[in-house]
């Protein structure tokens, strides 16, 4: 770079050259150009410890531990910050995930940019990125912190978008609760049931999913603030973390806490892991549900087709008139996404060196990727498929009728050796069960049509 378009600023090592433009400082640059490789750090997280920077600053003004107008300087430099559209935002953020495990490069990536900002603000007063904007605070303790906090916001729109899928779900549950259709086990002819009850297990399991996510959210709540270093909360005022906490659930509207063991808050991350299983076990639930969905509807000629899904876009290059599952597939590949982010999270949460877990950058990213896919897939999948959805009914009354497994109903009136007679004569004959049944001589006409009821073998309400 030519002289002009640099700028030399000093740190603990010596002598940084910096983008003359940029907001960040050495600490930043060192980091930048020493960790090239990978995801940038998620924007989420640079806001939470925006937001976090702005409440400390507050905190410390009213703990009589800032001078009033570096405390107000500060608060004013970060509200222009979080004013920035994102892409605004990110060219002052450009460090990756794949740095320090303690994320301190990034905690000083938000100090310097918030004191450089001042600067550009009031430039006669001085605002230090380690003493003042990072005042009663360590990278240990603030990281961890937005950790829990980006965390816990992601959990509020998943539990959004599983709500929606119930609803759309539980609409053509309603709408279908008593059409006939043939169950499957073991990918093989079974007993009919309706589709709507059919839907209404999808229902119960992403029920459940949300109700597990409800269970679990609380421990996001819990923030390592006020533990500094090691957990002791060395050079943090007396009131500094509580003062945070009520003004981050102001902010966030959500009930955090800083009354929580520090040491535990900076050396693991167990909440992150159990919410993270969650996830886990919705995409198992997630895969489950667009397999069975977009297996329904293969076809339209020579697959099951008992279900029309929306043509969303055309569904190949060569094949005119082709309509393909997408908002399936999309949420199929979420879901083993999640699985592998699970092994990550997991492996990532195990790694609580004495007092302090070193993968937390890796831990949150693959959190947070994970909530965010299965949120908008979860959407897309709810009203791109699924609101669309219907049914071929005459295809399911076709299947029902020329079921064999239906002969499950004769088999309380004349047993089951010779019901599977009945099943075995059909099938071989390629004929109908009915009329099987009545060549047999132990079943009558009317016998049949009394007993064999494929909505009454439903046991529908």
């Amino acid at each position: 770079m030519a002289a002009k378009d640099f700028r030399i600023e000093s740190d603990t090592l010596g002598e940084v050259e910096i983008p003359a433009a940029a907001l960040w400082g050495p600490q930043t640059e060192r980091s930048r150009n020493n960790f090239p490789t990978g995801n940038y750090m998620p924007l989420p997280i640079i806001k939470a410890l925006l937001q976090l920077k702005k409440a400390a600053a507050q905190a410390n003004l009213a703990e009589e531990n800032l001078e009033q107008a570096k405390s107000e300087l500060i608060v004013t430099a970060i509200d222009q910050l979080l004013a920035l559209p994102d892409i605004e935002l990110r060219k002052d953020f450009p460090l990756k995930v794949y740095q320090t495990g303690s994320g301190t490069q990034t905690n000083m990536n938000v100090n310097e940019v918030v004191a450089h900002k001042a600067a550009q603000i009031n430039d006669q007063i001085e605002i230090l990125a380690n003493d003042d904007v990072n005042r009663g605070q360590s990278s240990n303790d603030i990281f961890p912190t937005a950790m829990n906090i980006t965390a816990s916001q992601a959990v509020g729109e998943l539990k959004k978008a599983v709500a929606h899928l119930i609803a759309e779900l539980k609409a053509k549950q309603a709408k279908y609760w008593q059409t006939v259709k043939i169950g499957r086990t073991h990918l093989q002819d079974a007993t009919p049931l309706t589709f709507g009850q059919e839907i209404s297990g999808w229902v119960s399991m992403l029920e459940h999913d949300l109700h597990y996510l409800k269970q679990l959210e609380g421990t996001l709540l819990e923030l390592a603030i006020g533990g500094t270093a090691v957990g002791t909360g060395l050079n943090a005022a007396p009131h500094f973390a509580e003062d945070i906490a009520v003004k981050m659930s102001q902010i966030y509207g959500v009930k955090f806490t800083a009354k929580t063991n520090k040491f535990a808050g900076l050396a693991a991350h167990s909440g992150l892991n159990a919410v993270h299983g969650v996830f886990k076990t919705l995409a198992a639930d997630l895969l489950k549900i667009a397999n069975d969905v977009r297996f329904l509807a293969s076809g339209p000629r020579a697959g099951y087709a008992e279900l029309n899904i929306p043509a969303n876009e055309p569904g190949s290059s060569i094949m005119p008139g082709k309509v393909n599952p997408t908002q399936a597939e999309a949420l199929t590949m979420t879901a083993v996404r999640v699985m592998g982010n699970d092994v990550v999270v997991d492996l990532a949460s195990s790694q609580g060196n004495f007092e302090m877990n070193v993968y937390k950058p890796v831990l949150i990213d693959a959190f947070l990727e994970s909530a965010a896919l299965l949120t908008g897939t979860i959407i897309g999948f709810a009203d791109k498929m699924i609101h669309g959805l219907t049914v071929n009914a005459e295809r399911m009354q076709s299947l029902v009728d020329n079921s064999l497994m239906i002969v499950t109903a004769l088999s309380p009136h004349i047993g089951y050796h010779d019901s599977a007679k009945i099943a075995q004569a059909a099938d071989k004959a390629g004929s109908t069960l009915r009329a099987a049944a009545i060549k047999s001589g132990k079943v009558t006409a009317a016998q049949f049509d009394e007993w064999v009821d494929p909505l009454k073998m439903t046991n529908i309400d």
